[in-house]
């Protein structure tokens, strides 16, 4: 990993590790591969696989082999939750910062397509219930959330005709890889020029990033 920051990492038990590790000695939540929820997944399959066909095994071999993937199993999900909420946690970090100060240069260039989504939930969450409360009882007036909260969508007819249940139809501006969302569904690869309806935060996310552009009807 001589080049942290732009080096495409394959992943296995070695490299899981070294992301870990990394995560772990710096206060910065790291850059990752776009790609790598997903590139995890597939992983993981492949481990279950080996983790089933060796349970289905009757020799002894096999015996100890399963013995050895379900510890190495326990071991990499061990890793995965821990990298999980240290990243986690540095993502509540730069939110409640971003909150606190309303400061445009807070740096989330290095968080992945789903943190962001979660990056932005909880600043739209903390910046309601700071307007609500603290605002409102440094004000002098009774704590309001209600009035934060932002107004129902409704099916109205000025509503874009490219953002319909949710998506919107984007053009990719340059190459993207496969990404995994909310939902642990598989998007991409996308190519330069390739169309497509995404949830309409995946697209907001990928616009900012200079991504995507939307497809005006």
């Amino acid at each position: 990993m001589a080049d942290e920051d732009n080096a495409e990492i394959t992943i296995n038990y070695e490299t899981i590790y070294e992301i870990l590790r990394r995560e772990k000695g710096r206060d910065e939540i790291q850059k990752l591969e776009p790609e790598f929820f997903a590139n995890l997944v597939e992983y993981l399959q492949n481990k279950i696989s080996l983790l089933e066909d060796s349970k289905n095994k009757m020799d002894l071999f096999s015996s100890a082999e399963h013995a050895e993937l379900r510890t190495q199993m326990e071991n990499i999900n061990r890793m995965i939750k821990e990298l999980y909420e240290r990243r986690e946690k540095k993502v509540i970090m730069l939110a409640l910062n971003k909150s606190r100060t309303g400061s445009d240069i807070i740096d989330s260039s290095n968080l992945l397509v789903e943190e962001k989504l979660f990056f932005d939930e909880i600043i739209l969450s903390m910046d309601r219930y700071r307007k609500g409360i603290l605002v409102k009882v440094t004000n002098g007036k009774f704590p309001d959330i209600a009035s934060q909260c932002p107004p129902e969508q409704t099916n109205s007819s000025v509503d874009l005709p490219t953002e319909q249940n949710g998506t919107k139809l984007v053009r990719f501006l340059k190459p993207v890889p496969k990404f995994v969302g909310k939902e642990l569904e598989v998007y991409g690869p996308f190519q330069e020029d390739d169309m497509a309806n995404l949830p309409s935060e995946i697209a907001n996310v990928l616009i900012s990033k200079e991504r995507v552009e939307e497809m005006q009807g």
